[in-house]
């Protein structure tokens, strides 16, 4: 069975899921023993040695205070020496409690720590702080003695050798679904979520504070549970990419791979028309033709030998002509899908262009990827989505989103993926909304339940750069014309972007990554997903 992808939870889904779990004969002390574990076994692989290193663990109140005193037990019996700094007052009687006493694990109460000079002491030459004091259920702001605390955690922390903070679930002081921050909360390393990821936790403010997030879902939950099925929101996972990649048989021709056809770039934009049309022959498209105006095709034309060029009438300015629309129109059928936009440069003959392409015969089940400038221009047509053929994927950046919209990009960024299931269903196309974890958003087809939205797992800065979305326009294009439809192609064609940004930035860093070094990256990158 191909993997699966995770799914990523509300708190009150979570909550469903756990009180789910005794009926079918898993307790909730089972789950809180495998998640303390799963803790540990994460502290011990951020220690150089866990013998002998000295480990503060501070807890809160609830089952996430639990969990820490759990890992604080396991790493005092691997050896480390463990402290648990009680920052609000524990129940009583508290079994977990009870345990790591057993094992000497050392206990400090806040509350006969007035000055805070014991905490200061603990974080002397401490390797490691394991924040489990607050955890999903906590949407009080942080007051007292725990901001007190998490204040001089955070200061510690950021000296030149100041113990790392791994949160337990989340870090102290993120809302676990909105993603909203209190000022005063931890900034972790390393978050260890447990289950299942949380909505904030892929949400920013809260996303950058969380560190390196970490996924242990084997906690012991029984499978097949209705509760999780029920989740519409999803993080995708390389397995589940992998699984949904073209096959690739021995007797191939490029005939097989599909026929893209890229319209894009103008005088100013000439390499936005180049990087959508490489990045469609680097994932593997059979035959690739693209489209650009007049003045373009010579230098597109030395630039990729590979790809089929298809010079179209031009304005002044070097931007398609509207008229071009006639050029492209009598040959569309013969090829795969479509991808228009990128480079395009806004003008009234663009728009005209769009909505001529896109008119009344546009060759029925042929799909079509609209970016970048081909959204800009649509967006002034009144009704603009209704030309849209039943195959098609959008994919705007939040400032593209806006303009689609008339919302404020604030707005849309606040809930990203509400944004963009709310217009996949408006505009009956799928939606990828671009950025830090880009959400995908898929209308179903007539009958069909609604389709779980799709998170990707990559946050890279180094793809903030001029190019990257033509990149993504082309990978898409190049799945799509080798079958997979708009939606799917646009889900692992995200995938597969931040993948190659991530194995560049291994080797490069994360600044001064060129859109043209992910096209390079592209066939090592299937590569790796289908050969793990």
């Amino acid at each position: 069975m191909p993997a699966a992808n995770l799914k990523i939870v509300t708190v009150d889904q979570m909550v469903a899921v756990e009180q789910a779990a005794p009926p079918r004969g898993v307790s909730l002390d089972t789950l809180m023993e495998n998640a303390g574990l799963a803790v540990a076994q994460a502290a011990r692989s951020e220690l150089r040695t866990v013998a002998g290193a000295r480990v503060l663990v501070l807890t809160g109140p609830g089952n996430n205070g639990a969990d820490g005193l759990v890992a604080a037990r396991h790493l005092r019996r691997w050896g480390a020496e463990v402290t648990a700094y009680v920052v609000t007052h524990r129940p009583n009687p508290d079994p977990k409690m009870a345990a790591a006493l057993r094992y000497d694990v050392a206990v400090v109460e806040s509350a006969a720590d007035q000055d805070l000079g014991q905490l200061e002491r603990l974080l002397d030459g401490c390797g490691l702080v394991i924040d489990a004091v607050l955890g999903a259920g906590r949407g009080r702001p942080l007051t007292g003695v725990t901001a007190q605390v998490l204040q001089r955690v955070n200061a510690r922390r950021r000296e030149s050798h100041g113990p790392k903070v791994l949160a337990l679930d989340l870090p102290t002081g993120v809302n676990p679904d909105t993603g909203e921050v209190d000022p005063g909360g931890l900034v972790a390393d390393v978050t260890i979520t447990l289950g299942f990821p949380k909505v904030g936790l892929l949400t920013f403010p809260a996303a950058g504070r969380v560190g390196r997030l970490e996924i242990f879902d084997a906690i012991g939950l029984p499978e097949n549970l209705p509760e999780v099925d029920a989740v519409d929101l999803e993080l995708m996972t390389s397995g589940w990419v992998a699984a949904q990649l073209p096959p690739r048989p021995a007797n191939s021709h490029k005939g097989i791979f599909g026929h893209a056809l890229i319209i894009a770039g103008s005088r100013n934009y000439v390499g936005a028309a180049c990087l959508a049309a490489q990045a469609a022959l680097r994932v593997g498209t059979g035959l690739v033709t693209l489209a650009t105006p007049e003045s373009v095709y010579p230098i597109a034309a030395s630039k990729l030998t590979e790809a089929i060029h298809l010079p179209l009438p031009e304005d002044s300015h070097g931007r398609i002509a509207s008229r071009a629309s006639a050029v492209l129109r009598s040959g569309l059928s013969a090829y795969s899908c479509v991808a228009v936009g990128s480079g395009l440069g806004r003008s009234p003959g663009v728009a005209r262009f769009m909505e001529n392409l896109l008119g009344a015969d546009f060759p029925p089940g042929l799909p079509v990827i609209v970016d970048a400038d081909g959204l800009n221009n649509l967006s002034g047509l009144p009704g603009w989505w209704e030309s849209l053929p039943p195959q098609a994927a959008l994919t705007p950046h939040p400032g593209e989103m806006s303009t689609l919209t008339g919302l404020p990009t604030a707005e849309i960024q606040r809930d990203r993926v509400s944004s963009a299931r709310h217009w996949s269903r408006e505009w009956g196309a799928a939606v990828v909304l671009k950025g830090a974890y880009t959400v995908i958003a898929r209308p179903p087809a007539p009958g069909m339940d609604e389709l779980p939205a799709l998170v990707s797992p990559f946050a890279n800065p180094g793809l903030a750069s001029g190019g990257t979305g033509d990149v993504l326009t082309g990978i898409i294009a190049g799945l799509t014309a080798q079958g997979l439809n708009p939606g799917l192609a646009s889900a692992c064609g995200v995938y597969l972007h931040g993948l190659a940004g991530e194995m560049v930035g291994r080797r490069r860093g994360d600044a001064g990554i060129l859109a043209s070094d992910l096209v390079d990256a592209l066939p090592e990158t299937i590569k790796s997903l289908k050969n793990p």
